[in-house]
């Protein structure tokens, strides 16, 4: 891998940064001054360091973010600013995005990651990977409406996917989908005579909303989060 191509996927600085940081002896390569920057490198081998610190390349990248309103999931701004704004630069230089969508208003549980392969298997409808969100409703949810949503109802020409739904009050719960329409739940409540008032995801396949993780804030998956993701990858998609 060239120089400048390693020190970049680890969102350290831009190629052209590179280049001039070469020339002026700020880059070392096994503690041996490295003035061109598309000499070659090994990635797992050779030490690297960019102005006295030490690059550590990493072929993915994997973040939980607890999102907190007005923020859009997206990279870019729309209807109000990115949650990759969150993030320092450094995350952003290397290309992470967020697996899935959360609505502006909607609260909670992100995976921030550059994987596309694997954030492709985990929302493609196929896969059935579970996400539960905690809700509150505009008014009485009984036993009968949380059946009827729990065998499917219709949202506008599509009847939806079996679901789980644990009332914890008259007007909240938690719900539990395997597919991920737009505006679904909202749709779905409508259907059975309710406005969802709030909307908080709670877990996206194996990963679980840190509790200790104020909103707004982010942190690198632990190895067993990791390894949770990495049993749902193929070979090519692996953390």
């Amino acid at each position: 891998m060239r120089l400048d191509k390693l020190i970049s996927a680890c969102g350290v600085a831009s190629r052209s940064e590179t280049a001039r940081a070469c020339r002026a002896g700020l880059v070392t390569v096994n503690g041996q001054t490295a003035r061109s920057a598309d000499m070659q490198v090994d990635p797992e081998t050779d030490a690297v360091s960019y102005g006295g610190r030490a690059v550590v390349y990493r072929r993915f990248v994997y973040l939980m973010l607890n999102k907190p309103a007005g923020y859009v999931s997206s990279t870019d701004a729309g209807d109000g600013p990115p949650v990759t704004d969150l993030l320092p630069e450094e995350y952003r230089r290397m290309g992470v995005f967020p697996c899935g969508r959360l609505d502006r208003d909607t609260l909670g549980l992100m995976l921030l990651t550059n994987n596309g392969p694997l954030s492709h298997r985990l929302l493609a409808p196929r896969s059935h990977v579970a996400k539960s969100y905690r809700f509150a409703v505009s008014g009485p949810l009984g036993r009968r409406e949380a059946a009827m949503l729990e065998a499917g109802v219709d949202i506008g020409g599509y009847v939806t996917r079996p679901c789980r739904v644990e009332l914890t009050g008259p007007d909240c719960g938690v719900i539990t989908l395997t597919e991920g329409k737009y505006h679904q739940i909202k749709r779905m409540m409508e259907r059975v005579g309710v406005r969802v008032t709030a909307l908080e995801r709670l877990s996206f396949g194996p990963l679980t909303l840190d509790p200790a993780l104020e909103r707004g804030r982010w942190r690198p998956l632990t190895p067993g989060e990791e390894a949770a993701l990495g049993a749902l990858a193929t070979p090519a998609e692996r953390v």
